[in-house]
């Protein structure tokens, strides 16, 4: 059915792939109740717990990508991890949620490295930036279903029926995945490339020894710490501090993250394209921009009293912060062989997730009982802020090395 059918199908899986991994998000506080938890054990069940088997899980998958059909592993997965998401509605206890959610991860582990190495062998290199940012629209969109759904539901019919409600539609994708997502040729748009299974510490080694890679790698590691940390506590923040619903604060995070995220994230990888025709640094080079622009904008999200202001702020701050998604899963692509791809998109995920998805939220949770767990969770919050300023100064670095790197690679 073509390049484009296969995008927007991957695209499809992704946006399911974000709900049923982001409405624990906006359920986490009616949870917190319901259960009896505190902010510790919340940010466990929504960062720790997904992020450790999500991201342990991503290596041996995308080593299996890397050799056998990718359509199979996503189709796989995506009816795994809609199975477990249901699952969490019948948790009675933080135990039997905690395993349901390291269900969640293990399925979701199967969706990104074998899309990201199958949305590489659709397009050329000239529009790889681009149609990985459209893929990578799953998270911003994804985010905005799951949060406006979720809270919508969490006041009408709880928060168990709500995982109910989010998972089945992946169980009728996964149907249509099945028999619809084609395999396209691998190494297809790199000419004489080695196309070969490489070995693990082959690869490895290989990656291991591009300055640009490793910056991109803590780059994006540290920005999405700070990202995770503080979307998992956003709803925490404005029902607490501002005194919204979970239905008001639903709508609100779901636009923000649904239409300037999505706007930062497809806007940055067009850019790229755009621009890098002529010099393939603007990839690292607008992440760098916009992590730094970001910074004042949360600076005053997290510290003013009303609450207008500070989901405006909110919005400003996530034109800038959410550009760095797409383009570092580009440069990654772009620094590997095509055998090694899925493999390095487990790589940068695993980077992504241990550091941010796994400690984000355990870390604002922490910090947060540690100020004293109500509406001192602001604190929490500013307190991650430096992590931006951090991740600009890696992108900048590994800007001074890509095309070096990028000659290397086809040596």
């Amino acid at each position: 059915m073509g390049a484009r059918y296969t995008l927007g199908l991957l695209l499809v899986i992704y946006v399911v792939n974000h709900v049923d991994r982001q409405v624990m998000n906006i359920l986490g506080e009616a949870v917190k109740t319901d259960l009896g938890l505190s902010d510790g054990q919340l940010g466990l069940l929504i960062g720790g717990a997904f992020a450790i088997f999500y991201t342990f899980a991503g290596l041996p998958i995308a080593r299996f990508a890397d050799r056998s059909r990718r359509s199979r592993i996503i189709t796989v997965a995506l009816l795994l991890w809609s199975a477990m998401t249901m699952l969490c509605g019948f948790a009675r206890s933080f135990a039997e949620l905690l395993v349901a959610r390291i269900g969640v991860g293990v399925g979701e582990a199967g969706c990104t490295p074998p899309a990201h190495s199958m949305i590489s062998d659709s397009f050329p290199a000239e529009r790889r930036a681009t149609a990985i940012s459209f893929y990578s629209l799953g998270v911003p969109i994804g985010t905005l279903f799951g949060l406006i759904l979720g809270g919508y539901l969490t006041d009408v019919v709880g928060w168990k029926t709500a995982f109910l409600v989010v998972g089945a539609p992946g169980v009728l994708l996964a149907l249509l995945a099945g028999l619809t997502l084609e395999e396209p040729e691998r190494g297809r748009y790199d000419g004489p490339a080695r196309t070969e299974v490489e070995p693990l510490l082959a690869t490895l080694r290989f990656m291991a020894g591009m300055p640009a890679m490793r910056h991109a790698l803590a780059g994006s590691a540290v920005q999405t710490l700070f990202l995770a940390g503080v979307g998992a506590f956003h709803t925490s923040f404005l029902v607490r501090v501002h005194g919204l619903s979970y239905t008001e604060t639903g709508l609100r995070l779901g636009l923000i993250a649904g239409v300037t995220g999505g706007i930062a994230v497809f806007g940055a990888g067009w850019a790229a394209d755009r621009f890098g025709q002529g010099d393939f640094r603007w990839q690292f080079w607008i992440p760098a921009a916009g992590a730094v622009l970001s910074i004042p904008f949360s600076l005053v999200a997290y510290s003013t009293a009303d609450a207008t202001l500070a989901v405006a702020c909110i919005a400003g701050a996530t034109i800038f912060n959410h550009t760095y998604s797409g383009l570092t899963h580009a440069i990654m692509q772009a620094l590997v062989r095509p055998r090694m791809r899925a493999t390095m998109s487990a790589i940068g995920l695993f980077a992504m997730n241990i550091v941010g998805f796994g400690l984000g939220p355990i870390v604002v949770g922490v910090l947060s009982d540690h100020f004293g767990g109500g509406a001192e969770i602001r604190y929490a919050l500013l307190s991650l802020i430096v992590c931006m300023g951090w991740a600009a100064v890696h992108y900048v670095l590994g800007a001074r090395t890509y095309l070096r790197d990028l000659e290397a690679k086809a040596a």
